[in-house]
């Protein structure tokens, strides 16, 4: 097959690159590659995937340029450029799998091409979200998670298919040291009080360190400093601690994350929102590490309660947090690593969309 995948443009899609969706998009592409079919990626320059054809738009990403004076209009402007671009060279493949942020705007041109587009929604689902996808109902749209597909009420979601994760790189081990791990995003996000939304729960890991008296490991990226001074760094002590640079972009290489999250007693995802996915939990338990974390979007989905990790209703708060943490040594790293490898690998991830295209071309009203 030839595929084009059409990638994000707010960040570049390399082997070592941290943030969530560029490393998904790296690990599809790759993985077309390795079974034998012809990839191309439409996105930044500065792209690199080995055996993919880049198809540049842009030289550099939207988080690599100086900042824009508008920046409404300047990243507009580049998706539209996007968007052109899949019109123009789109039947040139047998098949478009769309990956770009806001999923729907290269949607705009699915009518004026013959090849189908499989448009994966990587983002959380809202209404007004919802009522955009719905108006392209030529296009296959994907969710990520059953939770994140029930979001939808208006959208045609076609399937769930699971993210994927590189098991060789976030690899097994089994000896743990005594700290608890939060890596996540700190978001600008606030609420109408005026206080820090906190969508990843860091708030929480702090909390649950402070009152069993624990280690605990933190990074991320941190969208407003404000959140990290105010409700972060008055925390820090010599159990809690921020692990690499206070960054707007997560600046730990994939082998550092993963040597955090193998050595790790416990994964904390006390997340306050609902999580479309979650690919650290499966990075975590792929490295043998156990997860706790509520039980809001997809996390049910990802942990096995009492096997893999614990899913702690949220309104127990942070005496469920504490229960869950009391039974963490009940978990075999062994059962958290099987879980990944049969449900969440790459090579799971791209069979299912490899089956997913043929499927789509096979029913596709212009096939030849």
């Amino acid at each position: 097959m030839k595929v084009l995948v059409v990638s994000l443009l707010k960040r570049k899609v390399t082997p070592d690159i941290p943030a969530a969706r560029p490393r998904v998009i790296y690990e599809i592409a790759s993985g077309l590659v390795k079974k034998g079919h012809q990839v191309s990626l439409l996105g930044t320059a500065d792209s690199n995937i080995p055996g993919v054809k880049i198809i540049p738009v842009i030289e550099k990403s939207f988080v690599d340029m100086p900042t824009f004076e508008n920046p409404f209009y300047a990243e507009t402007a580049y998706l539209v450029k996007l968007a052109k671009k899949i019109e123009e060279i789109g039947n040139q493949f047998d098949i478009i799998h769309n990956h770009t942020y806001p999923e729907f705007i290269n949607l705009l041109v699915a009518k004026n091409i013959k090849t189908p587009i499989v448009s994966t929604i990587h983002a959380q689902a809202f209404p007004e979200y919802d009522e955009a996808l719905s108006l392209f109902p030529e296009c296959y749209h994907i969710s990520i998670s059953e939770a994140h597909k029930k979001l939808f009420k208006k959208a045609n979601i076609y399937k769930v298919i699971y993210n994927g994760i590189d098991t060789n790189i976030y690899s097994y081990q089994e000896k743990k040291d005594d700290y608890l791990l939060w890596l996540g995003r700190l978001s600008k996000a606030k609420n109408p009080d005026g206080k820090f939304m906190d969508p990843k729960g860091i708030k929480w890991a702090i909390k649950l360190a402070e009152e069993t008296n624990s280690r605990l490991l933190m990074s991320g990226n941190i969208e407003d400093m404000e959140f990290y001074n105010q409700d972060v760094k008055p925390h820090l002590s010599d159990k809690i601690k921020w692990v690499g640079p206070q960054s707007s972009e997560l600046v730990l290489t994939k082998p550092e994350v993963a040597k955090l999250m193998q050595n790790a007693k416990v994964f904390l995802m006390p997340i306050n929102w609902y999580e479309p996915f979650g690919l650290v939990m499966a990075e975590a338990m792929s490295c043998g590490t156990a997860v706790i974390g509520f039980d809001r979007g997809a996390v049910s989905e990802l942990i096995i309660d009492g096997k893999t990790g614990f899913v702690v209703p949220p309104e127990s708060g942070i005496e469920g947090l504490k229960t869950a943490l009391s039974k963490i040594n009940q978990i075999k790293p062994q059962d958290c690593r099987d879980h990944v490898v049969a449900n969440f690998s790459t090579e799971t991830m791209v069979d299912n969309y490899e089956k997913t295209y043929l499927e789509i071309i096979r029913v596709s009203p212009f096939k030849d």
